[in-house]
């Protein structure tokens, strides 16, 4: 009886100490900053006027702020499997509606990153349950660009072409919204990047979307301009 009491109570200490930590290093953090910054939190309470939406992985490897170098306050972030963009997700609809019309950002950057779990699933030929509506989206853009893919037969450049081409896709979508088309169309921002982060490395590596470029030939379709 008491061997089966041991584990528990070690895994309860260990994740008490793991909730503690997060505090104790939230408190390290916020005495920092007033250290080096007095008037920090009451500019961070004052509001926010980010220049950049960030739509990123979930991945827990891809701290947005700390890879860019930004501080709170000059990043509005979302983040989801796949760094995805669907127009029937209305979670990222909200944001970057909210980004664009209240928020008034200059860019709007979508961040993937090689070695993307979620598209390594979507690669794979099998049934991931309730994951696979989400990753079909994924799928769809190797349909998109198979014969390109295809030719690729290495399987890690494959994969990493792959997620090159999924954040291109994703901000084509986000390229396609009413937000964004009107909001350039009156104040010639956002503007939409996609990157691709490393982490072989740690650095970004800009895809140099042709934003204009690919706005004209989206509207032929896409078209929604009109207020």
């Amino acid at each position: 009886m008491s061997g089966n009491t041991e584990e528990p109570k070690d895994l309860r200490k260990y994740l008490q100490q793991s909730h503690d930590r997060i505090f104790d290093n939230n408190r390290k953090w916020a005495e920092e900053q007033k250290a080096k910054h007095p008037e920090f939190f009451t500019k961070l309470s004052a509001g926010q006027s980010p220049e950049y939406l960030w739509i990123g992985c979930s991945d827990s490897r891809m701290p947005a702020e700390a890879i860019t170098g930004l501080e709170p306050g000059e990043m509005f972030i979302h983040r989801n499997i796949a760094n995805l963009v669907c127009n029937t997700d209305l979670n990222v609809m909200s944001v970057v509606n909210y980004a664009v019309r209240h928020l008034k950002v200059k860019h709007i950057v979508v961040c993937g990153h090689y070695g993307c779990g979620g598209v390594k699933a979507a690669m794979t030929p099998q049934d991931l349950g309730l994951l696979n509506p989400w990753l079909r989206n994924i799928r769809d853009v190797y349909r998109l660009h198979e014969a390109e893919l295809d030719k690729i037969t290495e399987e890690d450049k494959r994969y990493d072409r792959l997620v090159e081409l999924n954040v291109v896709e994703q901000a084509r979508n986000i390229i396609k919204t009413a937000a964004v088309q009107q909001s350039y169309a009156k104040n010639q921002f956002p503007i939409v990047h996609g990157w691709v982060f490393g982490f072989h490395d740690g650095l970004l590596k800009d895809l140099e979307i042709d934003f204009e470029g690919q706005l004209k030939s989206i509207q032929k379709i896409y078209n929604l301009t009109m207020v």
